[in-house]
């Protein structure tokens, strides 16, 4: 025989009979415990009670005697981890992806007869569930607190229902939640998903609950972050549902995220950090610590791998193109915003066609392009000419800028490089996320006007123009995280584009190393 205890809270007064046990034992159909009932199997206050629709009050004891079902414990062999064991009861560390107890769907293979293989005494405890508390979902890992003796498991449960049990969780959840905040939002059955819990009013089901949390850590780019979760009562996916709620649902949850946030783990990112009670035998205070497994470390840290961006810049003639050259010669896409604005001053181009309908045939070659000349000396001659074109090409560059890097993060590249001349006069440094790595080339002025009149033929006075509406060298290259002298050969150009290489790919392991070292401190 089965035995199912419950004192009546606040909460339960003037609800029914069999809502309160399917609370209670909400691993069982309403139906059977509704038959349970009507078979003469419950007391309420000593008293036999067969009406489910009986309204209850807080303070009254419920007994829910069951008849042992046809199938009996089996005692398994597997691994537990145990924080602690005496005779009264167990702290254990339950892996993700083993259930708890049996059920329909898993009848063998659980937590519950591990420990039966481990602590026969636990056969003496009547039921399907021998011993166990409370519960973790089968994909949430951590603490979990078993009675080895009835009296205990009595003791125990009491505890619970008084929330006089401290409970603490770790949870990757999408987004930057406030520093702290809490969420009291009733909790009951999906109204149409049968597997889900939801928000529920009270007027309809839904039961008090009562969550609160603290932001440990968020992602650089604000993607997901680590909270330190409590919850004040323990309904059925009660952080999981909460946090859906509030807009950021975990990451790897099956049942609650979207699929993009489900393929950032291989489970609910939920551990169960801490516990703190009073041992039901001696009284004394206990408290217990474990940090996650492993794959919650790791899907922080393959979150915080994203492509890293990088922008060439420079002043003409610096030699910018040829650095982001040498990046493309080994294997690094490259984005070239000159590049970009060619095609937008192409013949049809949607930059050819804007400049025509404003500014006429005057400023188009014959096939319908831009006259660049032509432009130069109109926007040299018009200031506000020159802020409209440089507004119009500016923003269609920086649209087609962020398509590539997008373009190239979804295809698993781990750098790309944009040459973007004008980078700091557009205002872009503050523009991007994740902000890019920025790359100065330098080289002297008579050095560059040698290489401008040979490689372009520009005249000394177009050179003065262009190189006007630009922000001095010394000024762009203190605005950058790292500036390449090329005053040198092709060769040496390329030698540290190389080198440039290898310190990123040496700066993101230290940074990985340095994320692993600071998550490992916070569950400390």
């Amino acid at each position: 025989m089965t035995e199912l205890r419950h004192t009546t809270t606040a909460e339960d007064a003037g609800q029914r009979l069999d809502r309160v046990l399917h609370q209670v034992a909400s691993e069982m159909s309403r139906a059977a415990l509704q038959k349970a009932v009507q078979a003469g199997h419950c007391q309420v206050d000593g008293l036999p009670e067969t009406r489910v629709n009986a309204k209850m009050r807080a303070g009254q004891t419920i007994t829910l005697r069951l008849p042992e079902t046809a199938t009996t414990l089996q005692a398994e062999e597997g691994h537990l981890e145990l924080l602690w064991q005496d005779e009264h009861m167990v702290v254990c560390n339950k892996p993700a992806g083993l259930t708890v107890h049996p059920c329909p769907s898993c009848p063998e293979q659980t937590l519950v007869q591990r420990l039966l293989g481990r602590f026969p005494q636990l056969g003496r405890i009547e039921g399907q569930r021998p011993g166990i508390v409370h519960r973790l979902d089968k994909d949430t890992s951590g603490i979990l607190l078993v009675a080895l003796t009835e009296q205990d498991r009595l003791v125990l449960s009491e505890a619970f229902a008084q929330r006089e049990v401290h409970k603490e969780y770790l949870a990757l959840v999408s987004g930057r939640p406030p520093a702290e905040g809490e969420c009291r939002e009733p909790i009951g059955r999906h109204p149409t998903a049968k597997v889900k819990m939801a928000v529920v009013p009270e007027s309809r089901g839904g039961r008090a609950a009562h969550t609160e949390w603290k932001t440990l850590w968020t992602a650089p780019d604000r993607r997901f972050s680590l909270l330190a979760v409590r919850i004040h009562t323990g309904r059925t996916h009660q952080i999981r549902v909460h946090m859906t709620h509030l807009g950021h649902p975990l990451l790897g949850d099956r049942l609650y995220a979207p699929k993009a946030l489900q393929a950032l783990a291989p489970r609910q990112m939920l551990h169960a950090w801490r516990i703190s009670f009073i041992h039901p035998a001696t009284g004394a205070a206990m408290n217990f610590a474990c940090p996650p497994p492993d794959d919650m470390l790791m899907a922080a840290l393959q979150g915080c791998r994203r492509m890293r961006r990088v922008v060439v810049t420079g002043n003409p003639g610096s030699g910018k193109s040829a650095f982001s050259q040498c990046l493309a010669g080994m294997s690094v896409p490259v984005f070239s915003a000159d590049t970009t604005v060619a095609a937008l001053y192409a013949p049809r181009g949607e930059a050819a066609q804007w400049i025509g309908q404003i500014g006429g045939s005057a400023l188009l070659t014959p096939a319908g392009a831009v006259d660049k000349t032509a432009l130069l000396e109109a926007m040299r001659a018009n200031p506000v000419l020159r802020r409209e074109v440089e507004n119009m090409v500016h923003s269609l560059t920086h649209k087609a800028l962020e398509a590539f890097w997008i373009q190239q993060e979804s295809l698993g590249v781990p750098l790309a490089v944009a040459e973007v001349p004008l980078y700091f006069e557009t205002g872009w440094q503050n523009s991007f996320s994740p902000e890019p790595h920025v790359v100065g080339v330098r080289c002297a002025m008579p050095l560059r006007a040698q290489r401008i009149e040979t490689n372009r033929g520009w005249t000394q006075d177009k050179l003065e123009a262009i190189e006007g509406w630009q922000w001095t060298q010394d000024r762009k290259m203190a605005a950058c995280n790292t500036v390449v002298d090329n005053e040198g050969s092709l060769e040496s150009l390329c030698a540290q584009a190389q080198d440039f290489l290898t310190s990123m790919r040496t700066q993101d392991q230290k940074d990985e190393q340095a994320l692993a070292l600071h998550l490992a401190s916070l569950w400390q």
